[in-house]
């Protein structure tokens, strides 16, 4: 593990809660020897304006039935008018019935309670690990000028001739070159589709047997060829 500050946050209107998940992420850092910083509220109200007001968090754990904004009216925040897609969201409840009700915020897990040390250490590693992926860099040229974006940042791909567009959550760049020596550069977390596209399925919204659905609602047809390795890559993750 790198030596960074994460930044974590707690979000339920059980204090006992609050108070056991802080525990054991507490315990869950001793153990791998990583630097947390944990904030707990017991409001969505709360959190939501401590996160409009520019603050940073990396991971996120939060409870759907909060009594006024609820857990999803905060993770619908956070991804569409924050629109902040790097912060892992965990959502924890006492059902466990959500499933379609959370997708569109594309949460990284959810847990049931009550919650063991053992569902925060899972829930953990894989947040500390797509973190770290995020953060790994794709270096281009474009004319004199050299770029240096996060993985994390790239939404997908698109081939157009001997031009690629490189469409990230910001901007959109251009370059020359092939697709097949792109995809060589770039983190497992992408996943080439069609001969013109390549995607980072951490912004699939949906998928089909035809097409991927982004997030912004962008449609990309999966080429007959690569549908079930599309298939294979989706589904196995999940």
């Amino acid at each position: 593990m790198r030596c960074s500050m994460y930044n974590i946050g707690i979000c339920d209107d059980g204090e006992n809660i609050c108070a056991s998940v802080e525990n054991m992420l507490l315990k869950y850092a001793e153990k791998k020897a990583v630097q947390v910083d944990v904030q707990v509220w017991y409001t969505g109200e709360k959190l939501r304006d401590y996160l409009a007001s520019g603050n940073h968090l990396d991971i996120l754990f939060l409870d759907i039935e909060l009594f006024k904004m609820t857990g999803i009216e905060v993770g619908n925040y956070i991804r569409n008018v924050l629109d902040n897609m790097g912060l892992q969201i965990i959502y924890i409840s006492g059902k466990a019935s959500y499933a379609m009700q959370l997708f569109k915020t594309q949460p990284m897990d959810f847990l049931v309670k009550p919650i063991q040390q053992e569902h925060i250490d899972h829930a953990m590693d894989r947040a500390l690990k797509i973190i770290q992926k995020r953060k790994e860099k794709f270096e281009f040229r474009q004319g004199k000028d050299y770029y240096y974006l996060a993985m994390g940042d790239i939404v997908y791909f698109e081939s157009k001739g001997k031009k690629i567009r490189i469409v990230t959550t910001r901007d959109t760049y251009e370059i020359y070159g092939r697709l097949r020596n792109i995809v060589k550069k770039l983190t497992d977390d992408f996943i080439m589709i069609h001969q013109s596209y390549v995607v980072n399925k951490e912004y699939v919204l949906r998928y089909t047997y035809e097409i991927v659905e982004l997030f912004d609602g962008t449609m990309l047809t999966i080429s007959k060829a690569k549908r079930r390795q599309v298939r294979e890559r989706i589904l196995g993750d999940e």
